[in-house]
């Protein structure tokens, strides 16, 4: 390739991030995966709250350690006059604000995109919240779960009874707003290098999780009955989920159209009749009829061995998947071979890393440090001209 070695899409990007928890960082580590300087602020001694989620890398949070590599952190006292000075000159100096505050306090700090367009016109303005500017839930607190109810996921996901709804085992309204705050940030700078000018990017979780229930949506279009809670199974789509097999373990399994089910039938149950058999002549029917085909397909597999399963499956060019556990991930043959992990240091050591999923042959990624709490204040302070004795000053009145 003819691009100069090193270089990577975001550098020379400059991005600000008055952030916590998951939506803001996960935006912002993957800006800084791509090249961007990201300089987090937080609350001298306190910083992040997700700092304080768990110890269960080295004593630092898994949460907090996920989403905050690679980024400097300064520590800064926004409720102090002379830290809303050091906050203007930085954003004099940056492309891209992020914040995900409680709702109201961005602007309680000056820092709604009109006030800092009129100061700032170049500055991109990324506001992650739960519900969105305006409306009834402008003001409403709004956290992961919280926003997996109110959008629907939890009524589509967990067990058949009212008692058996199921959360998703990861924080998906924030990893979704997180996403969306990520591409709305780049589209902006794609945006400036032709405006010239800097824009709002306006990120609700509630939004950016009902996008991702749109399937379901449709489903219950007009009234119609929504899909049901099937467990790990597809609620909609059968064969498709986890059945047992005669050595006590669990497989799963997806078939998708009628070409598969009749593979299935014939290769992988040896009962060649099935195919033809009413009941199961259609993906509907099967639906339909999920617990009578289910038995069957257990019935099957009691007597063969996960192996046997497995290796009938492939035969098949049917679908299908190991139930793994965390243990199970970290050892995943695949990453292994496709050397997906790298090692990133911490505050208490270094760590395994997975690369961002989108690679690219024309850079590699930052994967550097995570943070520790305040770790570039001193650093970045200087940079904006402050001398030893006057951030010092600062550290004893409790700004940084």
């Amino acid at each position: 390739m003819s691009q100069p070695p090193g270089i990577r899409p975001l550098d020379g990007i400059t991005v600000i991030s008055l952030e916590h928890a998951i939506a803001a960082p996960f935006c912002t580590r993957q800006l800084a995966d791509l090249g961007a300087r990201v300089i987090k602020v937080e609350r001298p001694g306190v910083g992040d709250f997700a700092r304080g989620y768990d110890q269960r890398v080295n004593g630092l949070a898994s949460h907090f350690v996920w989403t905050n590599r690679s980024k400097e952190s300064l520590s800064l006292d926004l409720k102090q006059e002379v830290a809303g000075n050091i906050l203007d000159q930085l954003l004099e100096q940056a492309d891209v604000l992020v914040q995900n505050l409680a709702p109201g306090a961005a602007e309680r700090l000056g820092l709604s995109f009109e006030a800092l367009h009129a100061r700032f016109p170049k500055l991109i303005v990324c506001d992650i919240s739960g519900y969105g500017a305006g409306g009834p839930y402008e003001q409403k607190k709004a956290y992961d779960l919280l926003i997996q109810s109110e959008g629907g996921f939890l009524s589509v996901t967990g067990g058949p009874g009212d008692d058996q709804m199921a959360k998703a085992g990861n924080s998906i309204a924030d990893i979704a707003a997180g996403m969306y705050a990520y591409t709305g940030v780049l589209s902006a700078l794609l945006l400036r290098g032709k405006t010239g000018e800097g824009s709002h990017v306006d990120v609700s979780m509630l939004e950016s999780l009902v996008e991702w229930m749109n399937y379901p949506l449709y489903y219950a279009y007009e009234g119609a009955t929504p899909p049901p809670r099937a467990g790990a199974a597809h609620a909609t789509i059968y064969p498709y989920g986890p059945f047992p097999t005669g050595d006590g373990n669990t497989i799963m399994l997806g078939l998708q159209n009628e070409r598969e089910w009749r593979l299935f039938c014939e290769q992988v149950l040896l009962q060649p009749e099935l195919a033809d058999d009413e009941r199961f002549a259609a993906n509907f029917k099967r639906v339909e009829n999920r617990g009578v085909l289910r038995a069957l397909i257990v019935d099957a597999f009691a007597a063969l061995d996960f192996d046997t399963v497995i290796a009938r499956l492939d035969g098949a060019s049917i679908a299908n998947a190991r139930v793994n556990d965390m243990q199970g991930v970290w050892q995943h043959p695949q990453l292994k071979a496709r050397e997906r992990w790298r090692q990133v240091a911490t505050p208490n050591g270094t760590i395994p890393s997975l690369l961002p999923p989108a690679s690219s042959n024309a850079f590699s990624p930052r994967m550097d440090a995570v943070p520790g709490l305040g770790e570039h204040s001193a650093s970045i302070l200087a940079q904006l001209g402050l001398t030893a004795e006057r951030i010092e000053e600062l550290r004893i009145c409790g700004v940084i």
